[in-house]
């Protein structure tokens, strides 16, 4: 592992906000690094197994971290050195009132990369941050040998409103008082228990409620959310301005289905594009690494080869 880092303990109380305390998303070392632009990224890493590494990305929504990829993370931490990131805005990094771009996650992806994972690795992202992903591979090439992407989103015949819509719709989102009254309704414990059970084909875990309610009540936990609801996040036409680009490696889609976005484009892109495949592991409505693990462990193994891990 090389580059700046700066470990810290574990920490099962983690810090605090709102009188809530949060613990560690995975039972495994959390440090830290500064990305380009300064910002404090909290990542969790087990590197004791020898191998090709795996990063793992959390989707973004009002409530996402590493938790979103602990079954992965438990199961290849014996096998491969892993890692995993909070994103900007999310976790135990860092939570600034602004500056929430595509860019910035695709940056500090890039900089995890090069000066963290120190060499090509595999990454599974989730939803929304496979658009990330593809953007900072694209920017870096040869950090990633293969791509999974679990629920990707770009490939919708709902076209995201461009980014006049996020111009207009993010200053009445931070509108003193009413910003914090909004993302308290959506971060509330019924708000995350349905919107996250749409994500499942049965009930969620306990658990992944827990966190996710935990970790919406940090201070400055809006910030980023707000940013992704008023659509700024998503890349229009992200098929062929981000993913198109990914000719040099394999890339796996995982999706079946799911509640807030289609994939009625992916497979006359997949069709197009001799290196990427998909598998639907159904059914599952986006998150298949909590319900069908078995089945998404083996639909992953199978793929990796083909880039010659």
């Amino acid at each position: 592992m090389t580059g700046e880092t700066t470990t810290t303990t574990k920490r099962s109380a983690g810090r605090k906000g709102r009188g809530i305390p949060l613990g560690e998303a995975v039972d495994a070392p959390r440090s830290q690094f500064t990305s380009a632009n300064g910002w404090r990224i909290a990542y969790y890493a087990d590197t004791s197994a020898r191998g090709r590494p795996l990063v793992l990305v959390h989707s973004v929504n009002a409530a996402p971290s590493s938790f979103e990829v602990k079954p992965l993370f438990e199961h290849y931490r014996s096998k491969r050195p892993v890692y995993s990131l909070d994103l900007p805005g999310f976790g135990h990094s860092e939570r600034r009132p602004a500056g929430y771009t595509p860019k910035l996650f695709a940056d500090v992806l890039a900089r995890f990369l090069e000066q963290v994972v120190g060499q090509p690795a595999d990454m599974v992202a989730l939803s929304l941050s496979g658009e990330f992903a593809a953007r900072a591979i694209g920017n870096k090439p040869g950090t990633v040998a293969s791509l999974a992407l679990i629920a990707p989103t770009g490939f919708s015949q709902r076209v995201p409103p461009g980014p006049g819509f996020g111009r207009i719709v993010h200053p009445i989102l931070k509108t003193p008082g009413l910003s914090q009254l909004l993302f308290d309704l959506v971060a509330s414990k019924r708000s995350i228990r349905y919107y996250l059970g749409q994500s499942f084909v049965g009930e969620p875990p306990q658990e992944i409620l827990d966190y996710a309610y935990a970790t919406s009540h940090q201070p400055g936990a809006r910030h980023a959310p707000l940013v992704f609801l008023s659509m700024q996040l998503f890349t229009p036409e992200a098929g062929d301005r981000l993913y198109a680009k990914l000719t040099d490696l394999p890339v796996l889609a995982i999706a079946d289905r799911d509640p807030y976005v289609d994939f009625e484009r992916l497979d006359d892109f997949i069709a197009r594009h001799p290196n990427w495949s998909r598998q639907r592991l159904a059914p599952n409505m986006g998150l298949p690494h909590w319900e069908r693990l078995s089945e998404t462990l083996a639909a992953l193994d199978a793929f990796w080869p083909k880039s010659g891990g």
